[in-house]
Order: structure tokens, then sequence, then C-alpha cells
């Protein structure tokens, strides 16, 4: 039970919470990104399902055969993250290694992205007839996947057949995250997850699991509420975050805590090896700011998330730039501290890494950034980009005492940026245009509170 999750004593409470029988109806798995708890939590549905009492890891019962390829109908996935770079490091780890385990990893790194897209979450939703191409084309896609035979192969060798289809489906993938997955969870899809959880399972009980619950839509953490308060009786319901505390103290107190924590690189190291089998990796990567794990995963990806941390300090030092120039026209020489604080910061950041001196336009400014983000072709980086946006501010401004000003500072940067989130993953508006205009009006209300 668990075996194969290393490195986490939240999965040793969750196992012995199982065995002495007192599993919460609900639960927050709380931690780092790439810490363990999607899987914790698709094992639990696993095993609350497994005819076998015992529920062991390598069960051939046909729950527990569903469950593995993530087609369980008493399985239901939501919320928003990211999906390329782990498909793309399991079809790598499936070409350098072409085994069952292997063929496994990466039929359910796809499945964890089509089950966005079951009916039961998108019924009447428009948009889901342009998205049925990609999905079709996907599952035909696994059909092939699931058929080959490794047996057949002189040296286990990957047919090229078979490698033009693996192509296929990291960019149709692609395409469909950027086009579907939005950054934040709406009301509509906690709705339709409320109706299917009252649906009587088809099996022992059925799993429900919200993955970045940090992410949701006022209305739709309203609405989560409302089923915390009343579970069915047949449903487990399992939140994921990466920020416990940005979750409503409401639906917090209904939830039972189960704590992830950052993998220490010698483990870390050891999921690459055995999971991805590359030992290569293993052997040589270095632990980022995100962990060794998650930088590995974001090597797959045309832009790492370590590559976006230079592009954000460039985007806050043009802004701040063009705000000084601003105030300076209007004949203000004395600027407070915690706006020269800012550029001070930022600007080096940018120039370290190759990206030159702060722009002072918006145009310009929103083109590098672009550029460098691969023009966020992966809609998920656009996310990771302001976050890392907000980090730098709160660094900064850390440094010393900011004052109200710079609190206010703080304030501000957070509402734009959540507006920015919200006009591209709700009303689906580029992310040029998002940052465009992010330039424009932090450029001047900055001026406004810098007078």
């Amino acid at each position: 039970m668990f075996e194969h999750i290393l490195g986490q004593s939240a999965v040793s409470q969750l196992a012995n919470d199982i065995n002495e029988g007192i599993v919460a109806p609900s639960m927050l798995f709380a931690g780092p990104s790439a810490s363990g708890k999607g899987t914790t939590a698709l094992e639990l549905g696993r095993i609350r399902s497994c005819e076998n009492p015992a529920a062991p890891l390598d069960c051939t019962c046909h729950a527990c055969s569903l469950h593995r390829l993530l087609s369980h109908p008493d399985l239901l996935l939501l919320g928003p993250r990211g999906f390329s770079a782990e498909i793309a490091a399991a079809v790598a780890a499936f070409l350098r290694a072409p085994e069952p385990s292997t063929r496994l990893l990466f039929i359910r790194s796809v499945r964890k992205l089509l089950a966005r897209f079951t009916p039961i979450l998108w019924e009447d939703d428009p948009k889901i007839g342009k998205l049925s191409t990609y999905t079709a084309a996907l599952e035909e896609d696994l059909d092939t996947l699931g058929a080959w035979n490794r047996s057949g192969e002189a040296g286990g060798a990957v047919p090229e057949k078979l490698k033009k289809c693996c192509d296929g489906i990291i960019k149709n993938a692609l395409k469909l995250e950027s086009e579907g997955i939005g950054d934040l969870i709406p009301i509509a899809l906690i709705r339709r997850a409320a109706y299917w959880s009252h649906l009587a399972p088809s099996g022992r009980g059925k799993l429900l699991l919200i993955e970045h619950a940090d992410h949701m839509q006022d209305g739709a953490r309203n609405s989560l509420l409302k089923i915390l308060e009343e579970p069915p009786e047949a449903v487990t319901i399992v939140l994921t975050a990466s920020r416990e505390k940005s979750l409503l103290p409401t639906i917090l107190s209904r939830l039972r805590p189960y704590r992830f924590t950052q993998r220490s690189q010698d483990l870390e190291a050891q999921v690459i090896r055995q999971v991805f089998k590359d030992e290569e990796h293993a052997k040589s990567s270095g632990l980022g700011s995100d962990g060794w794990l998650r930088s590995y995963l974001d090597s797959f990806l045309p832009v790492s998330g370590e590559a976006l941390m230079p592009l954000a300090a460039l985007f806050i030092a043009s802004v701040t730039s063009a705000a000084v120039v601003d105030l300076r026209r209007q004949g203000i020489s004395s600027l407070p501290a915690w706006l020269v604080d800012l550029g001070a910061y930022t600007a080096p950041l940018a120039e370290a890494a190759g990206l030159g001196r702060p722009l002072r336009t918006a145009q310009g400014t929103v083109s590098k950034v672009l550029e460098g983000a691969a023009n966020f072709e992966v809609r998920s980086l656009f996310s990771q980009f302001l976050n890392r946006v907000l980090t730098l501010i709160a660094e900064s401004l850390c440094r010393r005492s900011a004052g109200p000003s710079g609190i206010g500072c703080t304030e501000l940067w957070a509402a734009q940026v959540k507006e920015a989130l919200i006009a591209v993953s709700t009303y689906n508006q580029s992310p040029a245009l998002a940052l465009d205009r992010l330039y424009v009006e932090l450029r001047r209300d900055m001026g406004v509170l810098a007078r």
C-alpha cells in the first residue's frame, strides 16, 4: 500500500488511517509541486475500490485494472495543472526503456489530461466540440500504444510507426492543454462534480480529486463548500494545494490535512531513476528552486520554469523604470524608497540573464517576454510567470521595511496580476494582450501611488 511513493510521512499517516478505518470523507494533500500528492490520491482511489481487502499494489482485480489506466467510472479528476511536461517526460522514458512500466506511465500521463474532458464535466459546453478533435486523436493513439507488444520487436526497439504516434500524442496534448485547460477552476465544473458525487457508484466507492484547489474562482469555492458540508456517503473527496493558507478557512475546517514536504535530492534522484528510467539525469541534475524533480519535468517544456524568473524580473524592472520616467517628467525628483528598491532589485537579475536593461514601452517589454517564454504556447507557463512576478515583488519589498506605500505596492501588483490571470484563464484573452494591459495599468497606478 503506497510502496511506490517515496519519502513522504503523510503517506504513512494515510496508510495507518486506512488500516484503522478512520479515513475522513474529505482530505487536503498540501505541499510543493511534484511531491507525490496527486499520485497518492489516485492510489487512494484504487485502494478504496479494490475488490481485495488487502488492496496490494499489484492486485489484478477488475477495479484495480481500471484504476491503473485511470479509466474507472468511479474516478473524477479536475483542476488546473501542467500536463505537457509530464507527458513528454513519460514519452522519453518509454522510448528510452520500452517496457510495461514505462508504457503504463505514458498512458497514465495522457489519461490525467483526458480525464479533464469527460462528458460529465463538459455537458452542454460549446467549447467541447472544438476540443473533441484533440481528445479523439489522443484516444486513438492511446489505443495504438496499448496494443503494442514489446515482445514482438527485436531487442525491444520501438518501431518508427509508434515513435510517430508518440510525437502525435505530444503535439495533440499540448494543443488540448493550451486551449482547454484554464488557470482557475470555474463554478460550472464544481457544480457538475457535485452532481456526479451524488450518483450511485458502480463499485465500492468513488474518488473526487480536485488538484490545485487553491486556484479556484470565488463562486467555485462557495459551491465546493456546499459539497464539503454534506459530502455524499459513497464519495471520498481529495483536494491538493501548494499553498494551504490560500484556501478559505471554512473549507480548511472541513478537511483532514496530510502535509507533503520537499523530498531530498537523493530521493528525487531515485524517482527520476526508477520512474522515468533516466540514470544520466539522476546523476547529473541539480536542485532547482522548485525542486529537483520539478526542474527535471520542466526541462521537457519549451521554456523551463527557472527561465521564467529573469523574464519576470525584466517585466517588473521595465514597468518600474517607465513609472520613474513618468514621475520625473512631472517634476517629481524625490522617489519613494520602495520604488527605487524595486528597480534596483529586479534590473540586475534580468541583466545577469542576458536580457538587457529595462525597456520603457509596453510593446518592447511584452515582445521580449513573449520571445523568452515561447509565446506561452504552454498556457500553464503564463500562471507560472505571474507567480514569479509576485515572488520577486515580495522579495524586493521584504528586504527593508517598505512602509504603507510599499505594502500598497504589493497589494496593487497582486490585484492587477489576478485580473490578468482571470482574463487569460476565464475569458480566453491572449497572454500578449493581458501582459500589455498589465504593463500599462501598473505603470499608471505605481506612478499614482508614488506621488
